[in-house]
Order: structure tokens, then C-alpha cells, then sequence
């Protein structure tokens, strides 16, 4: 039985090559960054989207960004503790693509996030999305993996047709 449930789990790892291409992809797009762009260099690509050259000490929206230098330490615990948890859920999963996949873009993001902070003490940032004068704080590909994961596991939550089963079941 134990064999079974080893071949099981192996077979949801196998996502990891998505965590692998998400990873790869960002720290290739970050790296062409700063060899191209100086710090806070702007160039627009279309109306509403600029690729601007920014770096990020802290989280989400720049969070915790001006805290003297702990916060560097604190995200880089705060990632691997993330993808610990995200690995033993992805091992221990049933065989839902959705989930599997959002694990795995999830993974990839905070890998790249991770290799950043790590190498640099902070996050490289370039993608600037606008409407008017109104700028979204300047994100990266691992930051929009990590989100289209969070919106896979979300959305899992709602059409996932065995979902909807356990929670009547539940209530009955």
C-alpha cells in the first residue's frame, strides 16, 4: 500500500516542470531586464502597459519595503516555509489538474521571487500596467504565476463539481 501511495505522489510532482519553466522564465525576463534598462528607466509598449526597471525590498505593494533590511531575511523564510507547504500539498493531492497546476505556477513564482532576494536582497520588478494616470504597483512574472495560481485555486473552489458534492454532503 505504501508503494501505491509513493507512485501517487510522484505522479503529482510531476508539475514540477511548470514550477520549472514559470522559474526559468522569470529570472531569464529579469535578467534581460537589468542588462537593458537602467534603474527606473521607463519604455512604453502599448497604451496602457510600460516596461519599467524597478526593485522591490519589500512584499506585495512594496510592504515592508523601508524596514532597514530584516524584511530580506523574513520573505526569504516566508517563501521556502510557502513552497514546503505547497510541495507537501501538491505530493499529497488527488489527481485535480487545476489544483496541480496552481501549486505549480505558485512554486515557480515564489522560486523566481526567491532566487531574487536571495541573490540581490530584493525583488526585480518591470512590468507597469496604467489606465490614465493611475499606475498598478510594478509587478514580474513570478508575481502574475503566483496570482494565476491563486485564482486557479479560487475558481477550483467554485466549478469543481465534487466540491460543490462534499459541501452538500457536509451540510446534510
Amino acid at each position: 500500500m505504501n508503494k501505491i501511495n509513493r507512485s501517487m505522489g510522484m505522479t503529482q510532482l510531476r508539475w514540477l516542470w511548470l514550477s520549472v519553466v514559470v522559474m526559468v522564465l522569470d529570472l531569464a525576463s529579469k535578467y534581460w531586464i537589468i542588462h537593458h534598462f537602467d534603474l527606473y528607466e521607463t519604455r512604453p509598449l502599448i497604451p496602457f502597459l510600460n516596461m519599467t526597471y524597478a526593485q522591490n525590498t519589500g512584499a506585495a505593494f512594496s510592504f515592508l519595503a523601508d524596514s532597514g533590511g530584516w524584511q530580506r531575511w523574513f520573505f526569504i523564510l516566508v517563501a521556502v516555509l510557502i513552497i514546503a507547504i505547497l510541495m507537501r500539498l501538491m505530493y499529497r493531492s488527488t489527481e485535480n489538474k487545476w489544483i496541480n497546476a496552481a501549486y505549480a505556477l505558485i512554486i515557480g513564482g515564489a522560486l523566481g521571487n526567491l532566487c531574487d532576494r536571495i541573490a540581490n536582497g530584493f525583488v526585480i520588478d518591470f512590468i507597469d500596467f496604467y489606465v490614465n494616470q493611475w499606475h498598478w504597483p510594478t509587478f514580474n512574472l513570478a508575481d502574475s504565476a503566483i496570482c494565476i495560481g491563486a485564482l486557479f485555486i479560487f475558481l477550483e473552489g467554485f466549478l469543481n463539481p465534487a466540491s460543490k458534492k462534499q459541501i452538500t454532503q457536509k451540510e446534510k
